[in-house]
């Protein structure tokens, strides 16, 4: 009996090594290495990139429709098209199928300017990626007018015009909404519509091109247009417009101003100096665009959440915490965050995209996305429908939840999320694959020699730490996996199949994984998330905490009023008749608890003074709200009583820190900062 006991463990031990061996050369089969910029002097031969003389991508964005969004990115999809998003064109007037002027082919009606655009570039976008085929078929409507309403001249679209001149501003995001359809669908009825339009605009004079304020500071978003048809089809006569786009367009290149300070304007139209850059090559150009990041920041972006303070247009003086920024602005933003990281490569805009996403744009909505806020801003302890100018850069109702916001958000909102799903994952140079923003779905895509393979990503980021993936493929391919790393990771660490791989590196930007792949390969990634309080200096020395890639405010209790938007609607919001305002209430929301603390923290070793409190899955999947936050903090901190609402109605202007208080130092809850429609952010630090 001792003997076969014997025989059987050396038969155990010679099986456990023989599984032993095979899975060391699994794992060594894998070619990890840690970059910190991938090489873009090759071209995927998958996808279409940018022609020559353009410079070659870092990143290739995949087409609409290889993207499926799942966990709480889905459902928040799902909100929207349920909510204010997917019922928009049965309440808003300016998407009434009556009286229309982008229904008209001169272009002629009451309705319509850039609030169609900005809505469908998001709603058809939404039905694509749900497969929603209501979404998809009303989509259709509004772009079958707009490709059968083509003027002889190859103009389309409002026949606005500014003294006398075309307004061209309104048709820059309608252009998005036809790529998007185009990559959809393939319809060949896009390309030659696009093509003789911008024939077209290369005929119209200097002298009264792009001379309006919108159209003249976002010409940049025109080019991007251009591009894309340039690399479908090489008309040289493209890149001749683009130059004149980029002539014409205001001047983003100032080194210590910018040509206006109005919100959108900036987080949308600082990116064109590095759009025309892949035509100019100049390094001046690209380095503008950074500059003119850095300086709205530097002036008035000493706060978290990844923006910047211009509830409207950034004012001198006006940069404390409580000034906001429009939801227009965030979408923006995250929109010009993942076409930089495409074109330059650089792992900055995914991080600050990330930022904006998570923090800020998240709080813009009602849970529900019925409605939303024009204005939202790291430190906001009332949200209401007064008027707070000159607080705030803006005169009206402007701070609370409202079906009937400003009308340019209240459009422009739907294309957030969507982007950012379709950003998630990016085709890389050497035919390989990009995992860039971390969210629960899938990825179709043509890898290698051009093999169809799908991964499953499964992951609670950014509330957890784990993101797993699933290669499915019909046969064994070859090809690079790259998984960023964000810039808040110290540690990070992956395994193929189980089994840990040894990275090259510990520091850098992307870890590369070079296999071949098998279906059901299975890899798992670690992101070790970590405590950090960031100090404002310029901004009274108040600081943010950061737990991975959330910021934490302080937990202050909600307080929801219903109102009748029939009486609370923005003044160029207006409704459709047949629309019912019962189902779609403005709130105000109101603190309930106290507001006015400062912190009592360890900010070198904050670990020390905050505890991590992780909290079960939300059952409906949505975790961007107090109740059901899934991670809260808790630390200390004491009351500042001559902290207080201001003379405008608004959070009082920070304190200079420390501060002295007299109070006792009580127990402070800090929730995630995206769920928090009331906030403090950035807080004063108490002695």
């Amino acid at each position: 009996m001792n003997n076969m006991n014997r025989v059987g463990k050396v038969i155990c031990l010679t099986v456990l090594a023989i599984c032993g061996s095979i899975y060391t050369a699994a794992a060594q089969a894998v070619k990890a290495s840690v970059i910190t910029k991938v090489n873009n002097q090759q071209v995927n031969a998958n996808y279409i990139n940018n022609r020559a003389p353009l410079q070659h991508e870092y990143f290739t964005k995949l087409p609409v429709g290889s993207i499926n969004a799942g966990g709480w990115l889905k459902k928040a999809l799902e909100l929207q098209r349920d909510g204010l998003t997917g019922n928009l064109g049965e309440i808003s007037v300016w998407l009434s199928k009556t009286n229309n002027a982008w229904l008209n082919k001169e272009g002629k009606g009451e309705y319509g300017w850039e609030e169609l655009p900005y809505w469908l570039k998001g709603y058809a976008n939404i039905g694509y990626m749900l497969g929603d085929q209501k979404i998809i078929k009303e989509a259709k409507f509004w772009i079958d007018a707009v490709l059968n309403n083509q003027r002889d001249n190859g103009d389309f679209g409002p026949a606005r015009t500014n003294k006398g001149n075309r307004d061209l501003w309104t048709n820059m995001p309608m252009l998005w909404c036809l790529q998007s359809y185009y990559e959809y669908s393939k319809d060949p009825r896009v390309i030659p519509f696009m093509t003789k339009y911008f024939k077209y605009e290369l005929s119209v004079p200097d002298n009264e091109f792009l001379e309006d304020y919108w159209e003249n500071s976002r010409g940049g978003d025109n080019m991007l247009s251009v591009y894309w048809l340039y690399n479908r089809t090489g008309d040289k006569f493209l890149l001749d417009l683009a130059a004149k786009l980029d002539k014409n367009t205001a001047n983003w290149r100032q080194a210590n101003n910018l040509p206006n300070w109005h919100n959108v304007n900036v987080a949308q139209c600082f990116r064109e100096p590095a759009t025309f850059y892949l035509q100019s090559h100049d390094p001046k150009d690209l380095a503008a665009t950074y500059n003119d990041f850095s300086l709205i920041r530097k002036i008035y972006g000493q706060v978290p959440g990844g923006m910047f303070g211009a509830d409207e247009n950034a004012r001198k003086g006006y940069d404390d915490p409580r000034q906001a920024v429009e939801t227009c602005g965030m979408v923006e933003q995250m929109t010009s965050d993942q076409m930089l990281l495409g074109s330059t490569g650089d792992t900055f805009w995914a991080s600050n995209c990330e930022d904006v996403a998570f923090n800020t744009f998240s709080a813009a909505f009602m849970p529900d996305y019925r409605s939303l806020r024009y204005l939202t801003a790291p430190n906001m302890v009332l949200s209401d429908g007064k008027n707070h100018s000159p607080g705030i850069a803006n005169e009206g109702p402007f701070l609370m939840m409202n079906p009937f916001s400003s009308r340019c958000c209240q459009h422009n909102h739907a294309a957030g999320w969507v982007y950012y799903a379709e950003n998630s994952w990016m085709a890389t140079p050497d035919n390989g694959i990009a995992a860039q923003l971390y969210t629960q779905g899938q990825v179709s895509a043509k890898v290698g020699k051009g093999v169809n393979v799908n991964i499953v990503e499964t992951t609670k980021y950014p509330f957890e730490d784990e993101v797993s993936f699933t290669v499915n493929a019909s046969k064994t391919i070859a090809f690079p996996l790259y998984l960023r790393i964000p810039e808040w990771c110290k540690a990070a660490s992956v395994k193929v199949n189980g089994i840990p791989v040894k990275l090259s590196s510990t520091t850098g930007d992307y870890i590369k994984l070079a296999k071949t792949w098998k279906n059901g390969d299975k890899i798992t990634l670690h992101l070790p998330m970590q405590l950090k309080v960031r100090q404002w200096e310029q901004n009274k020395n108040s600081v943010s905490v950061k737990y991975g890639p959330l910021t934490y405010s302080l937990k202050i209790d909600e307080q929801y009023t219903k109102e009748d938007s029939r009486t609370t609607t923005q003044g160029d919001s207006h409704w459709q008749p047949t629309a019912d305002p019962q189902k779609w209430p403005s709130f105000e929301i109101h603190a309930a608890s106290d507001w006015n603390y400062g912190l009592v923290i360890d900010q070198e070793h904050p670990e020390k003074s905050i505890e991590i409190i992780h909290r079960a899955w939300p059952k409906d999947n949505n975790p961007f709200t107090n109740a059901n936050a899934p991670i809260e903090l808790k630390t200390k901190g004491k009351q500042i009583p001559g902290w207080a609402i201001d003379q405008y109605g608004l959070c009082g202007v920070l304190p200079q820190s420390p501060v002295k208080t007299s109070q006792p130092t009580v127990n402070l809850t800090l929730v995630p900062m995206g769920g928090a429609r009331l906030r403090i952010s950035s807080f004063p630090v108490a002695e």
